[in-house]
């Protein structure tokens, strides 16, 4: 199951999606597993897949902290224009079948939507060591907002993981266009999510002052 395929640049990623569901026989599923499953397409496609939970009706339960750690660490290695380092804790990660086929099922149906409208243009905004490290920063930008704690409030992860998945589809696709798009959900989703804390550090600090 962890053996890697080579890369298929034919493969459209619903395909790589409804693919990787398909082989998803056994009961969990490591990280890793998932990663070898998905293919060389790899780590950007990696990054689009841990997203996916965060933007559609579907959950994978307590997965939030090792995604978001994962695609802070993919960001990494796409500034330093290397492959990163990724722990082997955060790679042997279980996951129950039973919650990551739907997220798959879920997300080659809304690729489907939209990646016909997809193609290389703006292509100064996909390539080159000094767009690499921006790109890759606004990744771990999103990424620390992803991680932010904030449970059940709204937009609070969907707005940084609309960022993550915009730009991680657009650098593998070579869509300027998208990766745009990727940076200003991003900031759009840093500003919301600093915002919110702000406004909790000031409530905490007003509620303190009362109190004492």
């Amino acid at each position: 199951m962890t053996t890697t395929r080579l890369h298929d640049p034919a493969e459209s990623l619903s395909v790589t999606f409804e693919r990787t569901a398909a082989e998803l026989r056994d009961h969990s599923v490591t990280v890793r597993g998932l990663m070898g499953l998905i293919g060389e397409q790899g780590l950007l496609i990696v990054c689009v897949l841990l997203s996916i939970p965060f933007l559609l009706p579907v959950a994978i339960p307590g997965t939030s902290t090792v995604f978001g750690l994962l695609i802070g660490l993919i960001g990494a290695g796409v500034t330093a224009n290397r492959l990163p380092w990724l722990p082997a804790r955060l790679l042997d990660h279980p996951l129950q079948a039973r919650h990551v086929t739907p997220v798959l099922t879920q997300g080659a149906a809304w690729a489907r939507r939209f990646e016909r409208f997809l193609r290389p243009r703006w292509l100064l905004l996909t390539h080159g060591p000094t767009v690499n490290r921006v790109n890759g920063l606004m990744l771990i930008a999103a990424a620390a907002s992803l991680l932010a704690p904030l449970p059940m409030v709204p937009f609070s992860n969907s707005l940084p993981a609309l960022g993550i998945a915009l730009l991680a589809l657009g650098m593998v696709e070579r869509d300027g266009a998208l990766v745009l798009l990727g940076h200003l959900a991003s900031l759009a989703g840093a500003a919301y999510v600093g915002g919110l804390l702000w406004a909790a550090w000031r409530a905490g600090n007003g509620l303190a002052a009362i109190l004492g």
